[in-house]
């Protein structure tokens, strides 16, 4: 077996953090189910800026786009949505095998209606219609006003992926967000069985950011690059504390599955670090961890992979609190430090989808 099928053995789901029409046509993306261990793939405007600008595939699709005058906003939306309908069906088989739980594909709402909840819920039912495929993922932001619209698109029977999930208290606050909408969707007499639900918190962004105040006040000895890992593994343990409530038994009872952590900005970004980090790191039963081609390239190359039980996440939650208790006394505001990666997520993201209009723009002219 290869270092990210142990990976998968190990209870992590391995998704692809890209898509485009090159891997579509070429069957590169269905190939890699196999040669990879793929089981799901995510999407983002910056994934769709980058595929729509450096590929001729598209070339057709908006050639018949601006014929029948398309603007630039219904080319995107065309666009994303054929490449992604299309990658739904790519992995509708290991949406079959896996009962629901794997074979997710997902693509996220307008990055301009982060802080519109009518909006996003609006939006949210559009796209789920349009892709029309059962094993669809639509991404949420966790801002405060994405939190309704996570409860609203669920109780719906929409399968939600909740992304840019900095803080530990916006999990919390996300986590209530998904059973309120589960238990809407029991309520209405849906079938809970097949609806799905990450939480997806960001992971290599938190130590760029918490690095750059420790190096800017010369107390970055031994503290760089322990923040994103306690994070991510202090979330685990408030997912696990929540498997044992009332709560979701009552709704596991009805047929529910638990939504599951994905561990999104993997690729490191300080090449002072291992490559692998994000992932050897992270690994525990029942998470996702969605990766760039160039981490699953180096995690299958020479990631640290293990048979029987393996675990880095079990017996390091006092470590993690420990970290973060050093990094406060070293003055790192960790409220601070989320709300700013928050803000500039959702500025990230509108740029890129700004980007994209503008590409696609520029080819219907």
């Amino acid at each position: 077996m290869t270092a990210l099928h142990l990976l998968s053995a190990a209870g992590v789901s391995v998704w692809l953090d890209d898509l485009s029409r090159d891997r579509l046509a070429s069957g590169s993306l269905a190939d890699d189910i196999h040669a990879l261990s793929l089981a799901g793939v995510t999407t983002n405007p910056s994934i769709f800026q980058a595929a729509v600008a450096g590929s001729s595939q598209y070339d057709a699709m908006l050639s018949a786009l601006a014929a029948r005058g398309a603007t630039a906003e219904e080319a995107v939306r065309e666009l994303t949505t054929a490449d992604v309908r299309d990658a739904c069906d790519v992995f509708h088989h290991v949406y079959q095998r896996t009962h629901g739980v794997d074979g997710r594909v997902s693509i996220e709402v307008d990055p301009r209606l982060a802080h519109d909840s009518i909006g996003t819920i609006e939006q949210a039912r559009e796209l789920w219609d349009e892709v029309g495929r059962d094993n669809l993922m639509i991404k949420i932001p966790a801002t405060v006003e994405g939190l309704p619209a996570i409860t609203t698109a669920l109780a719906e029977g929409i399968s939600v992926n909740v992304t840019l999930i900095f803080s530990l208290a916006r999990y919390r606050a996300v986590v209530d967000a998904f059973l309120s909408g589960v238990e809407g969707a029991v309520a209405a007499g849906r079938d809970v069985s097949r609806l799905g639900s990450v939480a997806s918190f960001f992971v290599s962004r938190v130590d760029t950011e918490v690095d750059r105040r420790l190096r800017a006040t010369g107390q970055d000895s031994g503290l760089c690059g322990i923040a994103a890992i306690a994070n991510a593994r202090l979330a685990y343990e408030q997912h696990e504390h929540i498997l044992t409530t009332q709560r979701w038994a009552a709704l596991a009872e009805k047929g529910a599955r638990p939504q599951r952590p994905l561990w999104a900005s993997t690729s490191v970004k300080d090449p002072a670090y291992p490559d692998t980090m994000y992932v050897d790191e992270l690994v525990a039963p029942g998470v996702v961890n969605t990766m760039p081609e160039a981490t699953l390239r180096a995690f299958q190359d020479h990631g640290e992979a293990h048979e029987r039980g393996w675990n880095t996440i079990e017996g390091t939650y006092h470590e993690a609190q420990s970290a973060f208790g050093h990094l406060e006394k070293a003055g790192i505001d960790m409220d601070d430090v989320t709300a700013q990666l928050e803000r500039e997520g959702v500025e990230k993201f509108i740029a890129s989808w700004e980007d994209l209009l503008a590409t696609v723009g520029k080819a219907l002219a």
